[in-house]
């Protein structure tokens, strides 16, 4: 069955516009009737802090800060508290 974009929701109208049919019916049977937040950073922070110790070379805190959508200091902070706990 064909969706009708027309007279869709909102929600499901820019989901639509964003994904395509098949991904926003995919949503909806999913998740239909439920409450979904997003957080506001793509990648969880306790993770984060263990990569960029592995990737931590001396030099590259801007590039870190870069990747992960983290701020200098907040990198500079696992760094040193990485540091500490070994």
């Amino acid at each position: 069955m064909t969706m009708r974009v027309d007279l869709l929701q909102d929600s499901y109208a820019q989901l639509y516009d964003l994904l395509g049919e098949e991904l926003t019916e995919k949503l909806y049977q999913v998740y239909r009737g439920q409450q979904v937040s997003f957080p506001m950073r793509l990648y969880n922070r306790d993770k984060v802090a263990k990569q960029i110790l592995t990737e931590y070379d001396g030099h590259n805190i801007a590039e870190l800060t870069r990747k992960y959508d983290y701020s200098q200091r907040w990198v500079r902070q696992m760094i040193q508290e990485g540091r500490k706990e070994k």
